[in-house]
């Protein structure tokens, strides 16, 4: 972390446009920026997820480009979805579905990720931050920085939670253990087990994180790597080559830890925080706690701290949506940085701009707080297209789709050629492009599932892993779990997910025709 605040400054009082006269790009190839948040749900302009969101730069963009309303994760945890949106395999069928490399996966390691079919046919691939949950350098032709989520407080030894944070909710650990601005500075007191420290600090570096004010102070993982970004698209403009690019970022927030600079806290007074719609014992007609515990589900277990932590749930509550506001905000600006040095450039008019989320994010709904579920809150995700050769603008696309479609996306916008797979052992892509949808959404017939899949996996008492499915489509949300229990739920009048009518009678052949076609879509 070498800048400083003061260089991000300069390039941030610009606004995201695409107005620089120059040529474009002369190739029939486009290029392609890819831009990923991590843990970002709906609480985005456009996707109705929150009344107080402020993400101006990713709202131009939608109003630029095409809003896929209806997209979802295939995995609501950030290792397995990744490795499926970039390798196009959902993760079902290559059993990745933890946090194993993704490269020493038997079906995936034998297949081609995106990056790497793109770099066969001609494409300059190059990427920073956090794309794979485990990268692999060698798959790029150029690679910025490695995925940092901190900086953190520090007790001499290990990272840990933010003092600020009351216990017992601070005792889950570095990273979903803290919400704090970055102005408050964690001073960790010693103690018998540890000498203490004072100041947030960069255990990837291994050092200190120089924090004087906002003005003074080293640049975030988040800023650094959309300077990186900017930095290399003025640089191929520079040097003025034929060839089409790749160019993929990574930001981790509004990941956890939950900290931003203060003027994006500004921008939401606690007192003013507007809550999530949570309905009270809206779990009890739910199947997931018979094969999750608190020790066993993150999401189970913040939940059950965030309450004990605070006098009121609603108290805790407040602080730490303020906090994930305050880090979507800031994501935006980073994601501003980047589409302003695009538009600002010889590429806007010959590069496809895709900005979507790994997975989303439980607020407490269905006693929850965090990824991983199989509700609405964790597999919607944002997904907005912009092809600036397109005369489609601001236009929303509700069919359901999933990051799977991504990968195909990519390769019929940039008209790639050959095979997927490396050998026998390869899986060929799931998935369809989108491409017919962004190009014409009132029009297009959709060649693809009429479903989104999501799918996560908990442990039997034996140790077997178990599948849980759930497939989400225009109106409805279908879950099966592994013993055969089911919830359902009808967006059309319920969508909270408040009401599981599964066992309703009436509902019985909607019930069973999902129940149908999600068995026909994992084979």
């Amino acid at each position: 972390m070498k800048k400083t605040i003061i260089t991000l400054t300069v390039i941030i009082l610009t606004s995201f446009t695409f107005y620089k006269s120059g040529l474009a790009q002369n190739n029939e190839k486009p290029n392609v920026l890819f831009i990923i948040c991590d843990d970002l749900n709906d609480y985005v302009g456009g996707f109705d997820g929150h009344p107080q969101i402020l993400t101006p730069n990713i709202d131009k963009l939608a109003k630029a480009g095409v809003i896929f309303a209806n997209a979802h994760s295939n995995a609501p945890v950030c290792g397995p979805s990744r490795a499926s949106l970039f390798t196009g395999i959902y993760p079902h069928k290559s059993d990745k579905l933890g946090f194993k490399k993704w490269y020493k996966n038997p079906a995936l390691k034998n297949s081609k990720s995106i990056m790497e079919y793109l770099n066969e046919n001609g494409y300059n691939v190059l990427g920073t931050g956090k794309l794979f949950h485990h990268n692999l350098e060698t798959i790029w032709d150029d690679f910025g920085n490695r995925a940092f989520y901190g900086p953190h407080p520090f007790n001499g030894i290990k990272t840990t939670g933010h003092p600020s944070v009351p216990l017992p909710f601070r005792s889950i650990g570095a990273l979903d253990g803290t919400f704090a601005r970055l102005s408050d500075v964690p001073i960790v007191s010693a103690t018998k087990d540890y000498p203490g420290h004072s100041g947030w600090y960069n255990n990837l570096e291994k050092k200190d994180f120089r924090y004087v004010n906002e003005n003074d102070r080293d640049l975030l993982p988040d800023e650094e790597n959309a300077l990186w970004t900017a930095n290399k698209i003025n640089e191929l403009e520079k040097k003025n080559t034929e060839e089409p690019f790749f160019l993929a970022v990574g930001f981790i927030r509004p990941h956890t830890p939950l900290m931003a600079p203060d003027k994006y806290f500004e921008m939401f007074p606690l007192d003013s925080i507007i809550l999530p719609v949570i309905k009270e014992n809206d779990a009890e007609d739910c199947f997931y706690k018979n094969y999750y515990t608190e020790k066993t589900s993150r999401g189970l277990k913040a939940y059950a701290k965030m309450k004990e932590s605070y006098p009121y749930f609603e108290v805790g509550l407040r602080k730490y949506i303020q906090a994930y506001l305050a880090c979507v905000a800031f994501a935006d600006a980073q994601v501003g940085v980047v589409l302003d040095a695009l538009g600002n450039s010889k590429f806007k008019d010959n590069t496809i701009v895709i900005f979507t989320s790994d997975h989303g994010y439980n607020h407490g709904e269905k006693d929850y707080l965090f990824k991983n579920s199989l509700w609405e809150e964790s597999t919607r995700v944002p997904l907005i297209i912009c092809d600036p050769r397109s005369n489609i603008k601001g236009k929303r696309v509700d069919v359901p789709v999933s990051l799977i479609d991504i990968y195909p996306t990519i390769a019929d916008y940039c008209k790639l050629s050959g095979k997927t797979t490396k050998n026998e052992n390869g899986k060929q892509i799931d998935g369809y492009s989108l491409k017919s949808l962004a190009d014409n959404p009132d029009k297009a017939k959709w060649k693809g599932s009429k479903l989104a899949l999501t799918v996560i996996t908990s442990k039997s008492d034996d140790g077997k892993i178990l599948k849980h499915f759930s497939v989400r489509s225009k109106n409805w949300r279908y879950i099966l779990y592994s013993n055969g229990e089911e919830e359902l739920y009808n967006h059309t009048n319920d969508p909270y997910e408040w009401n599981n009518i599964a066992a309703n009678k009436e509902y019985k052949t909607i019930k069973n025709e999902l129940h149908k076609q999600l068995l026909s879509t994992i084979d």
